[in-house]
């Protein structure tokens, strides 16, 4: 069921579609975590073509924050473990 207006929800139970979740798990601080859209998250950041790191984990968890809860006390810890997923998906 899609209504501009309110997004795109499952008709049985009226959350969000499985199909529209694509989460991948990252160490944050050691242990596993999962992050919503990480994929798309990481080549939206990579098509900008930024150079500076600092602009590149600002964006990073920008997106991130978007489809996930980062906790206040452990964005550094995030910011840390999308840089890791941004250089390797650039190898």
């Amino acid at each position: 069921m899609t209504n501009e207006k309110e997004g795109d929800y499952c008709t049985v139970c009226g959350g969000i579609r499985p199909d529209a979740i694509k989460i991948k798990t990252v160490l944050v601080d050691g242990k596993e975590t999962g992050i919503n859209q990480l994929e798309m998250i990481v080549a939206g950041v990579r098509d900008l073509h930024l150079t500076d790191d600092a602009a590149i984990r600002a964006e990073l968890l920008r997106r991130a924050g978007a489809f996930n809860y980062i906790p206040t006390k452990k964005k550094e810890s995030y910011g840390d473990a999308l840089m890791r997923e941004y250089t390797g998906a650039q190898e």
